[in-house]
């Protein structure tokens, strides 16, 4: 089953400093409070910062490849990240020909991003991938955390009578 999902943050590096995508669900639910960090390349990573402040002065790469799709009358209708063997992770762009037949092209994940990115079109992680290459997303452990400790104060509370502070 394809989760939806939103960039949370794109990390430019260089040097020392890997670059990385990271992805959660749209619906939190679904994934489980879970975050999908995958690792890139620096130049992915600005093609994909670019695409999300949609500041550029000539096209790159990723702009040609909709463009051929385009005068191919064929669309972009999304991108799935559907695998994960050892640290390398596997997408398919989702595409739809003239004649409205759809069909997968495989991809690396940071350039189906990329191009989800500048078509506007939404992004999916498999199922599969969630359960197995997932770290927590700490804000929403944290949240959960504290709602948690807030009930069990609350408890507490409740549970108290005028008798417990006459010592």
């Amino acid at each position: 089953m394809l989760i939806r999902m939103d960039i949370k943050a794109i990390v430019v590096g260089g040097g020392p400093i890997a670059s990385l995508v990271t992805l959660t669900p749209r619906k939190p639910s679904e994934g489980l409070a879970t975050e999908l960090p995958i690792r890139i390349g620096v130049v992915e990573a600005t093609s994909i910062s670019m695409g999300i402040a949609a500041h550029e002065i000539r096209p790159k790469t990723h702009d040609l490849m909709l463009s051929v799709l385009d005068r191919l009358e064929a669309e972009l209708v999304g991108v799935a990240i559907v695998a994960v063997h050892g640290t390398t992770f596997f997408a398919n762009l989702m595409l739809r020909d003239y004649n409205g037949q759809t069909f997968d092209v495989d991809s690396r994940p940071s350039d189906a991003i990329a191009l989800a990115v500048r078509a506007g079109v939404p992004i999916y992680a498999d199922d599969s991938v969630l359960a197995t290459a997932t770290m927590p997303n700490f804000d929403a452990v944290e949240k959960e955390e504290k709602s948690r400790e807030l009930e069990e104060f609350h408890d507490f509370v409740e549970s108290l009578s005028a008798d417990d502070f006459n010592e």
